[in-house]
Protein backbone atom coordinates (compact mmCIF):
# COMPACT_ATOMS: atom_id res chain seq x y z
CA UNK A 1 0.00 0.00 0.00
CA UNK A 2 1.72 3.31 -1.38
CA UNK A 3 -0.15 6.24 0.09
CA UNK A 4 0.05 9.90 -0.94
CA UNK A 5 -0.40 12.84 1.84
CA UNK A 6 -0.96 15.78 -0.01
CA UNK A 7 1.25 18.70 1.79
CA UNK A 8 0.89 22.17 1.05
CA UNK A 9 2.88 25.46 2.20
CA UNK A 10 0.85 26.48 5.01
CA UNK A 11 0.12 22.75 6.14
CA UNK A 12 -1.15 21.86 10.04
CA UNK A 13 1.91 19.21 10.63
CA UNK A 14 -1.06 17.35 13.13
CA UNK A 15 -2.89 16.49 10.02
CA UNK A 16 0.27 15.24 7.69
CA UNK A 17 2.77 14.10 10.38
CA UNK A 18 0.37 11.76 12.63
CA UNK A 19 -1.35 10.22 10.01
CA UNK A 20 1.82 9.56 8.32
CA UNK A 21 3.40 8.16 11.34
CA UNK A 22 0.70 5.88 12.37
CA UNK A 23 0.21 4.61 8.64
CA UNK A 24 4.02 3.96 8.55
CA UNK A 25 3.46 1.57 11.29
CA UNK A 26 2.63 -1.32 8.91
CA UNK A 27 5.94 -0.49 7.33
CA UNK A 28 6.63 -4.50 7.61
CA UNK A 29 3.02 -4.91 5.48
CA UNK A 30 5.18 -2.82 2.77
CA UNK A 31 3.17 -0.33 3.57
CA UNK A 32 4.50 3.27 3.21
CA UNK A 33 3.14 6.69 3.63
CA UNK A 34 4.79 9.45 2.22
CA UNK A 35 4.65 13.23 2.35
CA UNK A 36 3.84 14.72 -1.13
CA UNK A 37 3.98 18.16 -2.38
CA UNK A 38 4.17 20.08 -5.60
CA UNK A 39 7.21 21.52 -4.07
CA UNK A 40 11.08 20.06 -3.15
CA UNK A 41 10.30 21.99 0.30
CA UNK A 42 6.85 22.80 2.33
CA UNK A 43 6.64 24.76 5.46
CA UNK A 44 4.02 24.33 8.14
CA UNK A 45 1.85 27.14 9.53
CA UNK A 46 4.01 27.32 12.36
CA UNK A 47 7.10 27.25 9.99
CA UNK A 48 8.65 23.92 9.80
CA UNK A 49 10.40 23.08 6.35
CA UNK A 50 10.39 19.94 5.72
CA UNK A 51 11.58 17.80 2.45
CA UNK A 52 8.84 16.28 0.06
CA UNK A 53 9.03 12.91 -0.35
CA UNK A 54 7.24 12.60 -3.95
CA UNK A 55 6.06 15.00 -6.11
CA UNK A 56 2.30 15.99 -6.44
CA UNK A 57 2.40 13.62 -9.53
CA UNK A 58 2.55 10.68 -7.10
CA UNK A 59 -0.98 10.77 -5.82
CA UNK A 60 -2.57 9.60 -9.42
CA UNK A 61 -0.37 6.13 -8.58
CA UNK A 62 -0.53 5.72 -5.37
CA UNK A 63 -3.55 3.07 -3.62
CA UNK A 64 -4.66 5.83 -1.11
CA UNK A 65 -4.18 9.60 -1.04
CA UNK A 66 -5.02 11.64 2.10
CA UNK A 67 -5.13 15.67 2.00
CA UNK A 68 -4.56 17.37 5.48
CA UNK A 69 -5.47 20.66 5.84
CA UNK A 70 -3.65 24.30 5.85
CA UNK A 71 -3.76 28.23 6.19
CA UNK A 72 -3.50 28.33 2.81
CA UNK A 73 -6.25 25.90 1.57
CA UNK A 74 -9.02 27.87 0.39
CA UNK A 75 -6.25 29.97 -1.85
CA UNK A 76 -5.08 25.96 -3.20
CA UNK A 77 -9.03 25.43 -3.61
CA UNK A 78 -8.74 28.39 -6.00
CA UNK A 79 -6.10 27.21 -8.12
CA UNK A 80 -7.38 25.87 -10.91
CA UNK A 81 -3.92 24.96 -12.41
CA UNK A 82 -2.83 23.40 -9.10
CA UNK A 83 -6.04 21.61 -8.63
CA UNK A 84 -5.59 19.95 -12.57
CA UNK A 85 -2.44 18.60 -11.60
CA UNK A 86 -4.16 16.22 -9.09
CA UNK A 87 -5.91 13.29 -10.44
CA UNK A 88 -7.99 11.47 -7.88
CA UNK A 89 -9.58 7.64 -8.54
CA UNK A 90 -12.16 6.81 -5.89
CA UNK A 91 -12.79 3.98 -7.86
CA UNK A 92 -9.55 2.83 -7.28
CA UNK A 93 -8.22 4.69 -4.81
CA UNK A 94 -8.75 4.68 -0.51
CA UNK A 95 -9.17 8.73 -0.49
CA UNK A 96 -9.55 10.91 3.07
CA UNK A 97 -9.35 14.55 3.67
CA UNK A 98 -9.00 16.01 7.03
CA UNK A 99 -10.53 19.60 7.61
CA UNK A 100 -9.98 21.85 5.20
CA UNK A 101 -8.52 19.45 3.02
CA UNK A 102 -12.56 18.66 2.59
CA UNK A 103 -12.46 21.64 0.77
CA UNK A 104 -10.32 20.74 -2.16
CA UNK A 105 -12.33 17.00 -1.82
CA UNK A 106 -15.36 19.08 -3.04
CA UNK A 107 -13.70 21.65 -5.54
CA UNK A 108 -12.27 18.51 -7.26
CA UNK A 109 -15.74 16.83 -7.55
CA UNK A 110 -15.53 14.09 -5.31
CA UNK A 111 -17.70 15.10 -2.77
CA UNK A 112 -20.84 16.65 -4.30
CA UNK A 113 -23.88 17.02 -1.61
CA UNK A 114 -23.14 13.83 0.25
CA UNK A 115 -22.16 14.58 4.01
CA UNK A 116 -18.75 15.32 5.23
CA UNK A 117 -16.51 16.49 7.68
CA UNK A 118 -14.47 19.80 8.34
CA UNK A 119 -13.31 21.97 10.97
CA UNK A 120 -15.15 24.55 12.25
CA UNK A 121 -13.14 27.72 10.77
CA UNK A 122 -13.59 25.83 7.24
CA UNK A 123 -17.14 24.89 7.50
CA UNK A 124 -18.69 27.63 5.56
CA UNK A 125 -16.35 27.56 2.85
CA UNK A 126 -17.10 23.88 2.60
CA UNK A 127 -21.09 24.66 2.58
CA UNK A 128 -21.07 27.18 -0.05
CA UNK A 129 -18.94 24.41 -2.41
CA UNK A 130 -22.38 22.58 -2.28
CA UNK A 131 -21.53 19.95 0.33
CA UNK A 132 -23.55 18.57 3.34
CA UNK A 133 -21.54 19.30 6.39
CA UNK A 134 -22.17 17.93 9.42
CA UNK A 135 -21.00 18.07 13.23
CA UNK A 136 -19.34 14.54 13.00
CA UNK A 137 -15.36 13.60 13.52
CA UNK A 138 -15.26 11.60 10.71
CA UNK A 139 -17.36 9.68 7.92
CA UNK A 140 -17.37 7.24 5.48
CA UNK A 141 -18.73 7.47 1.96
CA UNK A 142 -17.70 4.33 0.16
CA UNK A 143 -14.00 4.97 -0.55
CA UNK A 144 -13.78 8.40 0.47
CA UNK A 145 -13.65 9.74 4.05
CA UNK A 146 -13.85 12.94 6.10
CA UNK A 147 -12.67 13.78 9.50
CA UNK A 148 -12.82 17.23 11.13
CA UNK A 149 -10.76 18.47 13.88
CA UNK A 150 -6.99 18.26 14.05
CA UNK A 151 -6.66 15.47 16.12
CA UNK A 152 -8.61 13.06 13.71
CA UNK A 153 -6.12 12.30 12.00
CA UNK A 154 -6.26 9.16 13.90
CA UNK A 155 -9.74 8.07 12.55
CA UNK A 156 -8.76 8.13 8.99
CA UNK A 157 -5.51 6.14 9.62
CA UNK A 158 -7.09 3.79 11.78
CA UNK A 159 -10.05 3.56 8.43
CA UNK A 160 -6.94 3.38 5.93
CA UNK A 161 -5.55 0.25 7.97
CA UNK A 162 -8.69 -1.18 8.44
CA UNK A 163 -9.54 -0.64 4.55
CA UNK A 164 -6.19 -1.98 3.04
CA UNK A 165 -5.15 -4.25 5.33
CA UNK A 166 -7.36 -5.70 8.72
CA UNK A 167 -8.91 -4.19 11.68
CA UNK A 168 -6.99 -6.26 13.95
CA UNK A 169 -4.35 -4.19 12.38
CA UNK A 170 -5.72 -1.27 12.87
CA UNK A 171 -5.91 -1.85 16.28
CA UNK A 172 -2.29 -2.89 16.79
CA UNK A 173 -0.90 0.71 15.07
CA UNK A 174 -3.29 2.55 17.44
CA UNK A 175 -2.33 0.70 20.58
CA UNK A 176 1.48 1.66 20.03
CA UNK A 177 0.61 5.33 19.42
CA UNK A 178 -2.01 5.34 22.21
CA UNK A 179 -0.90 7.12 25.44
CA UNK A 180 0.39 4.77 28.29
CA UNK A 181 -2.35 4.01 30.85
CA UNK A 182 -5.63 4.67 28.05
CA UNK A 183 -4.37 2.72 25.15
CA UNK A 184 -7.37 0.57 25.55
CA UNK A 185 -9.68 3.41 25.82
CA UNK A 186 -8.09 4.90 22.69
CA UNK A 187 -7.87 1.75 20.03
CA UNK A 188 -11.92 1.57 21.49
CA UNK A 189 -13.09 4.61 20.51
CA UNK A 190 -11.10 4.63 17.12
CA UNK A 191 -12.15 1.38 16.60
CA UNK A 192 -16.02 1.77 17.02
CA UNK A 193 -16.05 5.51 15.40
CA UNK A 194 -14.13 4.07 12.65
CA UNK A 195 -16.84 0.61 12.75
CA UNK A 196 -19.91 2.58 12.67
CA UNK A 197 -18.71 5.08 9.87
CA UNK A 198 -17.57 1.96 7.80
CA UNK A 199 -21.26 1.04 8.46
CA UNK A 200 -22.62 4.05 7.29
CA UNK A 201 -23.50 5.35 10.67
CA UNK A 202 -21.96 8.74 12.26
CA UNK A 203 -22.07 10.36 15.40
CA UNK A 204 -23.53 14.01 14.94
CA UNK A 205 -21.47 16.60 17.57
CA UNK A 206 -24.81 17.75 19.83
Amino acid sequence: MQIAVLTFDGFNELDSFVAAAILNRMKARGWAAHITSPHEQVTSMNGVTVHRQKPLEFAAEADAVLIGSGIRTREIAEDAGLLAQITLDPARQIIGAQCSGTLLLARLGLIGDLPACTDLTTKPWVIEAGVNVVDAPFIVNGNVATAGGCLASQYLATWLIARGASMREAEEAMHYVAPVGEKADYVARAVSLVSKAMAGEFAVVA
